[in-house]
């Protein structure tokens, strides 16, 4: 599930944050889109409504999310960055290729892997990101009816 406005302006005032109407901007926009895009996508979509919201504020919000845990930061094809919004429960992505959904997946589809690596090797985790990159169903069926 994306974060949605609300949820993004609730986090951010418990963190204590300043609520500027370009952060909410460009985190209202990144919870509406259901893909990973890029900084420059993003910006692009909001010139026309918001000519004045610069592309670096735009650059810095999405740093700003990622830092405090509202998106979450992708490398594409090319070293693109790219990015979506995430809910507030720590998850994982599945990441399609073709089509750029994103769907998040909770630590329970993986604490088996964690496990394994927390035990199997002896090693501390202080924090686990995994991404899953492939093709989603929607696409694979698309391939398959063509």
């Amino acid at each position: 599930m994306h974060a949605t406005a609300p949820t993004v302006k609730d986090r951010l005032a418990a963190q204590g944050h300043r609520l500027t109407l370009q952060r909410m901007i460009v985190a209202s926009a990144l919870a509406r889109t259901r893909r990973t895009v890029s900084a420059q996508e993003l910006y692009e979509s909001l010139r026309l409504e918001h000519p004045l919201l610069g592309r670096a504020t735009v650059f810095r919000t999405l740093d700003f999310l990622v830092e405090n845990g509202l998106a979450q930061r992708f490398e594409a094809e090319g070293h693109v960055h790219v990015y979506t919004s995430c809910a507030e429960n720590h998850h994982h992505h599945l990441v399609c290729r073709l089509c750029a959904s994103t769907t998040e997946i909770d630590d329970t589809a993986v604490n088996q892997l964690i496990d394994a690596v927390r035990g199997g090797y002896g090693f501390a985790l202080d924090h686990d990101a995994l991404d899953f990159y492939g093709t989603c169903a929607a696409c694979a069926a698309a391939i398959t009816a063509s």
